[in-house]
């Protein structure tokens, strides 16, 4: 029986070979050979058939030529036809098909040759090559599994019949992966790297997955050895993506600057690098290495989209745009440029251009992309919708968004109910967060909402006997008191919310949860007039987190409005417009800051900004009408006042401020008169 897969290919055979020209074309087939009749006979002829195969075959890897694929598999089939129980010949037809892309008769082959002989390594991994090779081709989902889970189960067996196959265990990791099977993955990768401890390759693959599974402090025990013994490029840009899975950011920098010393342009330790200086908010570095990058890679749409995004922190948005544009251009209809070049319209105050590209791109993307991508989109046009206090239009945005499936169904839940309580529309928020509850009793998130909206509406006992009722004495609880603290400061009762934020404080254990605490604190003894009390619960914020908008605008806010140090009270407005240079709330505090300055035209300037962003505010369109009346503009004083008037019986019971809606009523009175008793038209701005 024919057996060796490797010959040394004899004079007499070597003289009919065509000559090794890539250029030329093939021989014209010859006719078919009659039959040998005798086993010798046949023996040698299968021989010479399958060493024409080979040499056709390497006529074709080195031309291209598709003639030369065809006259091998001919060659092959001959051969194989006279020799049906060779292994060898199988295997190599099996591999000709496929090279030739002809993958149903490459399987069919490969799987033939196991029938015979089901522990055949070489048809194996010939059979596993060619799923794995025929990925690419598949365009369903549906189909690409399957194939996935054949190439699976090839390899598993070849793990099997040869447990030292590292490449057999590497592929076999890589496709567990590729079909999100993580446990197993690692456990053949654990298996292999116990036997070879030093392969890069399987190193490689376990610190990609345990990246993957944001399992940092794992990947950097795996790779900081690797990296002290022979540091590359590629492992320092491992090392670097692993520190910044623990948020130790210095230390990725420190990794991916390693990795750009070794190799300058690296474009991944590049990446890295930016990355790394883009999470520390060291945008002029990060700027340096986007560009770098851009040069690079000039068709890679993702460096423009970075470079758009760090112009736009940087508050630089011609240039955010000018990035954006070269995304677009580099990438027309991809809908993360897209998203993006909706973020630079908004940075620019371009709300109507930011809902209408991103409008358009939800049309456009209609049952042609997966659900997790229409939501994206959907959540942020909501999100726009909402900022212009188009509410219907928001409300109808998320409920496409729960429309797409059970897995968007809670979140869009979430953001209808959100999206009634800004529109004031305390009942259907309510009656939202009743039936979220029966959908997902076991959600407490929904339950704290609730007890939020109770509040609001002027029942905080009931919200707080939800909370109460949820505590389990864990460190969990974290976030019950948080809401248990909100709840009491929405309902006024400040003693029990001063409680709740300090059992909460106990509890919080990230720099996060204590950001959160100290500014609910601050808030709370602002409420009470406490202010040095509240002055160092922000400076505490501040302390670790220098530029936490909330809390910078809160701190401004409430020095302007006391009339003290307005300097530094228009500097803390200041910081925080700088990242929200359209928030209506900031926009609001700095006009009044600049009142309280007699800087009058400044503050009608800004106040002008804020009623466009929060037209239902009272309190802004009081601060507005305070400066109308100051400049002698006592018309536009009272339309003013006159709305806000209004609005103040708009306003959930918790923000109804019964004090200063009286004083408006006595000050739109007190107008009233004058303008009567002047009876001449005010002069128009």
């Amino acid at each position: 029986m024919f057996a060796a897969a490797a010959f040394v290919l004899p004079v007499a055979v070597a003289a009919q070979v065509p000559p090794s020209n890539a250029q030329q074309s093939p021989p014209s087939p010859a006719g078919t050979p009659a039959t040998p009749q005798t086993e010798v006979d046949r023996q040698s002829e299968a021989y010479y058939q399958f060493t024409m195969g080979r040499m056709y075959e390497e006529r074709y890897e080195v031309s291209g030529l598709a003639e030369y694929a065809g006259r091998a598999i001919e060659a092959y089939k001959r051969a194989y036809e006279l020799d049906v129980h060779s292994s060898v010949i199988g295997e190599r037809l099996a591999e000709a098909y496929a090279r030739a892309g002809r993958i149903p008769e490459a399987i069919a082959e490969a799987e033939g040759v196991l029938k015979q002989d089901p522990a055949n390594l070489p048809a194996r991994r010939i059979l596993a090559r060619i799923y794995v090779r025929s990925l690419g081709d598949m365009e369903s989902s549906a189909g690409q599994n399957e194939i996935v889970e054949q190439a699976i189960a090839q390899y598993r067996e070849i793990v099997r019949l040869d447990p030292a196959d590292s490449e057999a265990e590497l592929w076999l990791a890589r496709l567990y992966r590729l079909v999100q099977q993580d446990n197993e993955a690692e456990e053949v990768l654990r298996a292999a790297l116990a036997r070879t401890p030093e392969d890069e390759r399987l190193l490689r693959q376990m610190a990609l997955l345990l990246l993957d599974q944001g399992r940092g402090k794992e990947a950097v025990a795996l790779l900081e050895p690797v990296e002290n013994k022979r540091p590359t490029g590629e492992w320092l840009v491992l090392l670097g993506e692993a520190y910044a899975k623990e948020q130790n950011y210095p230390g990725s920098e420190e990794a991916c600057r390693k990795a750009v010393g070794l190799q300058a342009e690296n474009a991944a330790a590049r990446k890295c690098l930016g990355e790394a200086l883009l999470l520390q908010e060291k945008f002029e570095g990060a700027l340096e290495q986007y560009q770098r990058l851009s040069e690079l890679e000039p068709n890679d749409p993702q460096h423009f989209l970075r470079l758009a995004l760090i112009y736009r922190r940087l508050g630089q948005l011609d240039k955010a745009e000018e990035n954006m544009m070269r995304a677009k251009e580099n990438a027309p209809g991809n809908l993360e440029v897209i998203y993006n070049e909706a973020l630079t319209y908004r940075a620019q105050g371009r709300f109507d251009d930011a809902i209408r590209v991103l409008s358009d791109a939800v049309a456009a993307a209609k049952g042609a992309e997966r659900a997790s991508t229409m939501a994206i989109l959907y959540e942020q046009l909501g999100a726009l919708f909402r900022e212009v206090e188009n509410y219907p239009a928001a409300i109808e945005t998320f409920e496409a968004l729960r429309a797409l499936g059970p897995e968007q169904e809670k979140r869009a839940r979430e953001l209808i109910i959100d999206t009634y309580r800004m529109d004031r529309q305390l009942g259907k928020a309510l009656e939202e967060s009743a039936k979220a509850i029966a959908a997902y009793p076991d959600d407490r998130s929904f339950v704290m909402t609730r007890a939020v909206l109770l509040a609001e509406k002027g029942e905080p006992n009931e919200g707080a006997a939800l909370m109460q009722g949820l505590m389990k004495d864990s460190p969990k609880d974290f976030e019950l008191y948080m809401t248990l603290a909100q709840v009491y400061e929405r309902g006024r009762k400040y003693h029990e919310a001063e409680e709740a934020s300090q059992e909460a404080e106990k509890l919080a254990g990230r720099k996060a949860d204590r950001v959160m605490v100290w500014f609910l604190r601050g808030a709370i003894a602002e409420r009470q007039k406490k202010y040095d009390e509240a002055e160092e619960q922000f400076k505490r914020v501040l302390a670790v987190d220098p530029h936490e908008s909330s809390t910078l605008n809160y701190y401004g806010y409430m020095l302007a409005d006391r009339g003290m140090r307005l300097e530094e009270a228009v500097g803390l407005i200041q910081r925080a417009l700088a990242d929200e240079p359209y928030n209506g709330a900031f926009l609001d505090s700095l006009g009044w800051a600049y009142f309280k300055q007699g800087k009058l035209d400044a503050a009608r300037a800004a106040l002008e900004k804020a009623v466009a962003r929060t037209a239902h505010d009272p309190t802004v369109r009081e601060h507005l009408g305070e400066v109308y009346y100051k400049t002698g503009r006592p018309t536009q004083a009272l339309a003013e006042w006159t709305k806000a008037q209004a609005y103040w019986h708009e306003v959930v019971p918790a923000d109804y401020e019964a004090e200063q809606a009286n004083a408006l009523d006595k000050k739109i009175s007190q107008l009233k008169h004058e303008m009567a008793q002047s009876g001449a038209p005010t002069t128009k701005p």
